[in-house]
């Protein structure tokens, strides 16, 4: 199966990014879609969506999209989450629900910085997909590719795009 993955996308969702995830099966959003229903109904359209909502999100995607969504495909366990941090600075929620869960991957968003690290401690990957919008401070807007089968993680693929692109 492969998934794409993304998050702060604030509202806009473009031909780069569709091009990228085009080929997945699935696509994960960490958060702050913006946009409302609007946005939302299009990705859910381009992709079957699981999402969660951001802080910027509109209170009406709380239907659909909740705070933090636990979930398994292809013997993964997934943990996601719009505020999560790292290894060693997790937000005190996420981290509660890490160790309630004990997921294989934890998916947040909210930094707008890509970052992919193993915490070892958990025997869990974190993915933190940067942002796909182009508000914000980053320089450079990001998007995440990978395969999940038998339980395994491999053919991790990050796209770039120059924010003032």
């Amino acid at each position: 199966m492969l998934i794409g993955i993304i998050s702060d996308t604030h509202g806009t969702f473009d031909e780069p990014f569709r091009r990228f995830l085009e080929p997945v099966d699935e696509l994960w959003h960490a958060g702050d879609i913006g946009g409302g229903l609007r946005l939302a109904a299009q990705l859910a359209e381009f992709k079957p969506l699981v999402g969660v909502i951001g802080n910027i999100d509109d209170r009406i995607l709380s239907y659909d999209y909740p705070p933090y969504k636990l979930f398994e495909r292809e013997g993964v366990k997934i943990l996601m989450t719009h505020i999560g941090g790292y290894p060693g600075r997790y937000d005190t929620q996420a981290r509660k629900l890490i160790d309630q869960f004990q997921p294989d991957i934890f998916v947040c968003g909210h930094s707008h910085i890509l970052k992919v690290v193993n915490d070892a401690r958990r025997n869990m990957l974190c993915i933190n997909p940067g942002a796909a919008g182009i508000q914000g401070f980053h320089i450079v807007r990001t998007a995440l590719r990978l395969k999940l089968e038998n339980g395994k993680i491999s053919e991790l693929e990050v796209f770039e795009l120059d924010k003032n692109l």
